[in-house]
């Protein structure tokens, strides 16, 4: 079983979220996405997070795919950073391919994450290309520093079986959508009934 981790807030969820999934589902050959909602991001202000049953109603509603699955998985065993989480699922399910997948603007800043070294060493990760941060991500500290594992589009159906560290730029999304955009666009939508959510 191969299954991706995409990790993330969700708020909200967007079809951007949706089409990373498509895209690593097949360009990675996996059998599942599972999307881990996470309660609270320990790198943003949770003070504004819409509450987590909220984005997990609306998460599922957007998935809406037999083989994407939304979980509140970090709740449930109390996890605040990636790297447990993933220690959590690999000590759980041995058997299980993990490949955790991020979209190019968190590569950006995946040096600043909790242990992000040893989350490289955990499991292979597929970072998903976006508008903006498509030119800059594979130039951040973290994508240099692991410069030496990157493999080729080429490569990609093998990611989920290569050891780890090792990492896959995917292109193709070009989705300018961004959850902050729309938490920041939300205020003139409420104020604007003719706007376009």
């Amino acid at each position: 079983m191969r299954i991706g981790l995409f990790g993330g807030t969700f708020d909200p969820p967007h079809a951007a979220h949706r089409a990373a999934s498509l895209i690593a589902l097949k360009r990675l050959k996996l059998d599942r996405v599972w999307w881990l909602v996470t309660p609270g991001n320990p790198l943003k202000d949770r003070n504004d997070l819409t509450p987590l049953p909220h984005r997990l109603a609306a998460a599922r509603a957007l998935a809406h795919h037999p083989r994407i699955a939304v979980t509140d998985l970090e709740q449930q065993i109390g996890t605040h950073y990636t790297f447990d989480t993933i220690r959590f699922l690999i000590g759980r399910c041995p058997r299980v391919r993990f490949v955790w997948i991020m979209g190019a603007d968190n590569l950006q800043t995946f040096h600043r994450w909790e242990k992000w070294r040893e989350i490289a060493a955990l499991v292979p990760i597929a970072v998903i290309d976006r508008l903006g941060p498509s030119l800059s991500a594979p130039a951040g500290p973290a994508a240099h520093a692991l410069a030496r594992y990157r493999l080729s589009d080429s490569q990609a159906s093998a990611l989920a079986h290569r050891p780890p560290p090792a990492w896959i730029y995917l292109h193709g999304l070009k989705s300018p959508l961004s959850s902050t955009a729309l938490r920041a666009a939300q205020p003139a939508q409420r104020d604007d009934p003719a706007a376009i959510p």
